[in-house]
C-alpha cells in the first residue's frame, strides 16, 4: 500500500458552488477570472458568480432541478463556465458533450444520461439540434449560447430576473457530473461524480499542482473533458487565477494567446508537447512568461519533456488520473526534481495506491532501489466515482470491495515512491489524450456491408503517438480499400475517433470464448 507522502487534506461538506465561491470577498470579486483567448474580453469573479445565479434561477424557473439533467455541448469560451456552474448551482446534473461529436453520438449521451435541456453554440447546431430532434427535445429545450432562431439564447436565461433557487441535496451522494467514459473497455458510460468527489479532488491537488492567484492558465484542453473541467476549471477558479479560454487547437493561435496573454501555466496533452519540442514556429514567439508545462491525459516519456523544458526554458511536470476518479490521483509535485520527469509523480493528498499482480491478484513489493516489478495501477480515496450510471455491473469490475478502483494500467514504482505507467491492461486507445474504445469501432465496422469481421488496435505514428489502427476482414471479391474504411468510419465518429492506418486480414485472432486476441495484433 502506498499512502501519500501528503497530510490528509480536510474535505468540506459542500456543493462546488459554495465551495468555489460562497466565501468570495471583495478584493477577489474585483479579480479577472476569465478571458477570451480570441478576442481579449475578459470577466471578474463578481460577474461570474452573478451571472451563475441568475442562471439557475432561470433553469428553476423552467423547472429544473435536483433529479434533472442537463446537457453542455460547448467549446472552450467564457460563457461555458457560467452554464456549468449555473447547472450545478440550480441542483441539476451536467453531463458535458464533447464538441467534436457527430449527431450519432450526441444522441446516444443524450439517449442514455436522460437529458431534457440541451445547451449547445451555434457553430455546433447542426449536430446538436438533430440529435435533440432524434431524442424529442423541442425547440424550447435546445438553447443556443449565441442565438439561434426558434430557441432561445444565454443573453435570454441571464435577464430573466428568476431568483437563483434554495436548494438541499447532500454532496457526497447527489451527482454534480456526468462526464461519459469507456472505463477500461467497451462502449463510454455516464461516470456519476458527486459535489464531493469534485470538492475533494480540488482539495487534494492544493499542494501538488502550485496554480496561484497571480498566474494567467491557458485553457486549451476542453473544459467538457474531466482533466479540463477539474483542473484547469475548477482548480483555477478555486485559486482565484485568470483562465485564458482557447476553443480549439491551432499552433499559431496557442502561442499568440501565450504571448499576448501573457500566460504562465500551460496545460497540455502529449501531442501539443510534440510540438512545443519539435515545431519551428514556436521560435518566432515570446513564451518567457510560462513558468510551468503540465501534462496529462496520456503519458510522456522523459526525452520528450526534457526537450520542451529546455527549449522553453520553463519547469515541465505531468500527472495521472482517470474520469472514474475526478480525475487526479497523481502528480509531480514542484521543487522534486530528483523524481525522473518520465514519471507520473506520486499520489496526491488522501489517495492510497497499490500495485497488483495481474498473474497473480498478490501485491507487488516496494523496492529499495530502482524500480519494482510492474503491476496494476488500484487506487482509493474521496474522488472516485459513485459508479456508471445504470450499469452495476460496470461499476463492480472497476471498483472492489474495499473500495479501490481498478485503473486498468500497468505501472512500476521507485524507490522514492514515485510510479510510473508502462502498459495497458485495458483495451483503450489514447489518441491526442482523447479515450477511444475499440470495440466501438469495431461494432460500426462490422455494420459495413463488406466488411465480415474487424478488430481495432493502437499503433504508433512517426511521432510515436498512439493511433487507432483497424485490421479489417472483407468480403470475398470485395474491392474495398484503406481509404475507403478510413471514410466509412470518419462519417460516424468525432475526429479523434477516426481510423487512422488499416490493414486486411484474412481472420481476426480470437481465443476461445470469441474474444479478440488484440496483443497478436500489437506491432503489426
Amino acid at each position: 500500500m502506498y499512502r501519500s507522502p501528503y497530510p490528509d487534506e480536510i474535505i468540506p461538506k459542500q456543493s462546488v458552488f459554495d465551495f468555489l465561491f460562497g466565501r468570495l470577498s471583495e478584493h477577489d470579486s474585483r479579480r479577472i477570472a476569465l478571458i477570451d483567448g480570441a478576442s481579449g474580453v475578459e470577466t471578474t469573479y463578481g460577474a461570474l458568480v452573478q451571472q451563475i445565479l441568475a442562471l439557475a434561477g432561470a433553469l428553476a424557473a423552467r423547472g429544473i432541478g435536483v433529479g434533472s439533467v442537463v446537457a453542455l455541448h460547448c467549446p472552450n469560451v467564457p460563457a461555458f463556465a457560467t452554464v456549468f456552474h449555473g447547472i450545478l448551482r440550480s441542483g441539476a446534473t451536467a453531463t458535458t458533450v464533447n464538441a467534436l461529436y457527430t449527431a450519432e453520438e450526441i444522441e446516444t449521451q443524450l439517449r442514455d444520461s436522460g437529458a431534457r435541456t440541451l445547451f449547445t453554440v451555434s457553430a455546433l447546431y447542426p449536430q446538436a439540434n438533430a440529435a435533440a430532434e432524434a431524442v424529442g427535445l423541442g425547440p424550447d429545450d435546445v438553447i443556443v449560447l449565441d442565438g439561434m432562431d426558434g430557441h432561445p439564447q444565454l443573453r435570454d436565461l441571464l435577464t430573466s430576473g428568476a431568483p437563483a433557487p434554495r436548494v438541499e441535496f447532500d454532496p457526497a451522494t447527489h451527482v454534480a457530473v456526468m462526464p461519459y467514459s469507456s472505463g477500461t473497455t467497451g462502449i463510454p458510460k455516464g461516470v456519476q461524480l458527486s459535489h464531493t468527489n469534485l470538492v475533494a479532488n480540488v482539495c487534494q491537488v492544493r499542494p501538488i499542482i502550485d496554480v496561484e492567484s497571480s498566474d494567467r492558465v491557458l485553457a486549451l484542453l476542453p473544459f467538457s473533458h474531466i482533466y479540463g473541467m477539474t483542473v484547469l476549471l475548477d482548480v483555477a477558479l478555486s485559486r482565484r487565477a485568470a483562465l485564458v479560454t482557447m476553443p480549439k487547437f491551432d499552433l499559431a493561435e496557442f502561442l499568440r494567446i501565450i504571448r499576448d496573454h501573457h500566460c504562465t501555466y500551460l496545460f497540455i496533452a502529449p501531442p501539443i508537447a510534440v510540438a512545443l519540442a519539435k515545431h519551428p514556429l514556436v521560435d518566432q514567439y515570446d513564451l518567457s512568461s510560462v513558468r510551468v508545462v503540465f501534462s496529462g491525459a496520456a503519458p510522456i516519456d522523459d526525452a520528450l519533456m526534457r526537450a520542451v523544458a529546455e527549449r522553453l526554458g520553463t519547469k515541465v511536470r505531468q500527472g495521472y488520473g482517470m474520469s472514474e476518479a475526478s480525475p487526479v490521483t497523481h502528480a509531480m509535485p514542484p521543487g522534486r526534481d530528483q523524481l525522473s520527469r518520465g514519471s507520473i509523480g506520486l499520489p496526491i493528498a488522501n489517495v492510497e495506491a497499490k500495485l497488483v499482480s495481474v498473474e497473480t491478484g498478490e501485491e507487488i513489493e516496494h523496492p529499495a532501489d530502482g524500480v519494482s516489478e510492474p503491476g496494476e495501477l488500484l487506487v482509493r480515496g474521496p474522488n472516485v466515482m459513485l459508479g456508471y450510471l445504470g450499469r452495476d455491473d460496470a461499476t463492480h469490475e472497476v471498483i472492489d470491495d474495499d473500495g479501490f478502483l481498478h485503473t486498468g494500467d500497468i505501472a512500476t514504482v521507485g524507490a522514492k515512491g514515485e510510479f510510473y505507467i508502462v502498459d495497458r491492461l485495458k483495451e483503450l486507445i489514447k489518441y491526442k489524450g482523447y479515450q477511444v474504445a475499440p470495440a466501438e469501432l469495431e461494432a460500426l465496422l462490422l455494420t459495413h456491408p463488406e466488411i465480415t469481421d474487424a478488430a481495432v488496435v493502437g499503433a504508433q505514428d512517426a511521432d510515436g503517438q498512439e493511433i487507432p489502427k483497424a485490421f479489417v476482414v472483407r468480403r470475398d471479391s470485395s474491392e474495398l480499400d484503406e481509404g475507403g474504411v478510413m471514410t466509412f468510419v470518419a462519417e460516424h465518429v468525432a475526429p479523434h475517433k477516426k481510423v487512422r492506418a488499416v490493414a486486411f486480414i484474412d481472420a481476426i485472432p480470437k481465443s476461445a470464448s470469441g474474444k479478440i486476441l488484440r496483443k497478436d495484433l500489437k506491432g503489426k
